[in-house]
């Protein structure tokens, strides 16, 4: 045999043990599915390769201001290859509608070694941001590329990555404020998700029993609502909460009937009486229901994020800050950008989602700041890390578009997914399967610890009290201003077309 047969010989048997370790057709309680398998390097020389699922459905296509039922199941087996459209949205210039009301669909991706297939692997969920009212699983960017494509995390970190799509808007978020229409049917989405997962996701090699809820943004809040509704009890060990919290003033709507009046106006619904506006909101055309509410981002900031969970007394029983007890034995991880929201600062005044970390419960607690200095260039040099800057990095796009990045962007991406991948493993963000560039101590109400992550990491990344001077100077000048009751105040306008932004 000569030297060519030989080469050619050991390529097809090294290839051949590279395409043993992956899991093929897949049951789970609606049907068989199957994904693709994507080999990592050259060839997949080295053994490794990740199994990725796309658009395998949670729940049944939902009906319109209904809670999520389970879905009924299919026949054969499921390709689950291709993204799903994200669910029906109105972008900010709500000329049109995008995306589907069949939305209900999540991916996963699961790591794979050179001979048998993984098992028992930590299990990250995420819940993507937005504000309630935008948003998808896999958020596409440019160039096709996906900002929560979750292979660059569960390779590295040796976990499977799932993310989900969940209702927004008036879709997901409209309330009357009583039983005719309670609200929460994208919380109920998340939900839903969360339990497929618990139930089916053994199946793919997942540890149905440590299973890792995070997000950024109204993502973050949700996976701190998440963790305190009753019906996750059990579901979830762990929490990571990215810039946002259910304690944030814009988490929780208090007058949701306001904007469902607006709303019936806008689609021709009564306004006078609960039970026929919800008959009459659940048969409009659901696309005309997400462009009835415009976004005005001039406006007030109580008038900005508004179509969001409310307490409905089931799901949400109670004010978040009554149900820490529910989190007593969940590890939590939660964090900001040091200037999240610059470009919409007045929206996130005077939330202080460090609230969250002096009320959780007994589990361990670690909390972070995100400094990495903006990469934006329209941004003045002085500018920090803005809101969302830190999910790229989570998501390891500057390994995954390495054009785009900088060395040092591959620094921070490597210590934020070892971090959190370590996290999702042990419930300690120092232990586990990547090592880290420093030590980073649990926060306790005495110590006030917290970890500064950026691309310059040592020893004095551990610092204490964060925000404490501006924290105290803000509450202080926040209780000496003089209040103004409703009848002073006169009542709100309404928001009509020729006040909004297009």
């Amino acid at each position: 045999m000569g030297h060519l047969e030989l080469a050619v010989l050991g390529l097809a048997c090294c290839l051949a043990v590279v395409s043993a370790a992956t899991l093929g057709v897949v049951p789970t309680e609606g049907g068989f599915v199957e994904g693709v398998n994507k080999k990592l390097g050259l060839f997949g020389i080295g053994g490794r390769s990740v199994d990725i699922f796309k658009g395998i459905p949670f729940a049944a296509p939902p009906k319109v201001l209904e809670k999520p039922q389970p879905h009924p199941g299919w026949q054969g087996t499921l390709k689950a290859k291709d993204f799903k459209q994200e669910c029906l949205q109105a972008p900010l210039i709500p000329l049109n509608t995008k995306g589907s009301e069949d939305c209900l669909y999540l991916n996963i991706w699961v790591p794979q070694g050179q001979k048998e297939v993984s098992q028992n692997l930590p299990v990250m969920i995420w819940i993507y941001g937005g504000g309630f009212y935008s948003g998808s699983a896999e958020e596409k960017s440019f160039f096709n590329q996906y900002l929560h494509d979750g292979e660059e995390i569960a390779t590295r970190g040796n976990v499977i990555v799932v993310t989900f799509n969940y209702r927004l808007g008036a879709l997901g978020f409209l309330s009357t404020g009583d039983a005719n229409l309670p609200g929460n049917y994208g919380l109920w989405d998340q939900h839903m998700a969360i339990a497929w997962v618990k139930r089916n996701i053994a199946a793919f090699g997942g540890d149905p029993g440590n299973i890792t809820i995070f997000g950024q943004s109204a993502g973050g809040a949700s996976v701190s609502l998440q963790v305190l509704s009753p019906y996750n009890k059990g579901l979830i060990r762990r929490a990571i909460s990215q810039s946002g919290s259910a304690v944030a003033s814009w988490a929780i709507q208090r007058d949701p009937l306001r904007w469902a009046k607006q709303i019936a106006k806008k689609v021709g619904c009564p306004q006078d009486d609960t039970a026929r506006m919800a008959k009459c909101l659940k048969a409009t055309e659901p696309r005309a229901l997400a462009l009835a509410h415009k976004i005005n981002p001039f406006g007030m900031a109580s008038d900005v994020v508004v179509l969001v969970p409310v307490i409905d007394g089931d799901f949400i029983p109670d004010e978040p800050i009554n149900l820490f007890a529910n989190t007593a034995d969940i590890d939590y991880i939660a964090g900001t950008n040091n200037m999240d929201a610059h470009f919409l600062v007045r929206l996130f005044v005077p939330a202080v989602d460090i609230d969250l970390l002096t009320i959780t419960g007994s589990a361990r607690t670690y909390t972070y700041l995100f400094s990495k200095p903006s990469r934006k260039p329209f941004y003045p040099s002085w500018v920090g890390a803005d809101h969302a800057e830190d999910v790229p990095y989570v998501f390891g796009r500057p390994f995954a578009t390495p054009l785009s990045y900088r060395a040092q962007d591959r620094t921070v991406s490597q210590a934020m997914i070892a971090y959190w991948t370590n996290f999702a493993r042990t419930g300690d963000p120092n232990q586990g399967h990547m090592a880290v560039p420093t030590q980073w101590e649990p926060y306790t109400q005495e110590n006030g610890n917290y970890l500064e992550i950026n691309n310059k990491m040592d020893g004095q990344s551990m610092k204490q009290h964060l925000r404490s001077s501006y924290l105290q100077y803000w509450t202080q000048t926040y209780q000496a201003l003089p209040t103004v009751n409703e009848d002073e105040a006169g009542p709100v306008p309404a928001l009509d077309d020729a006040e909004a932004v297009p």
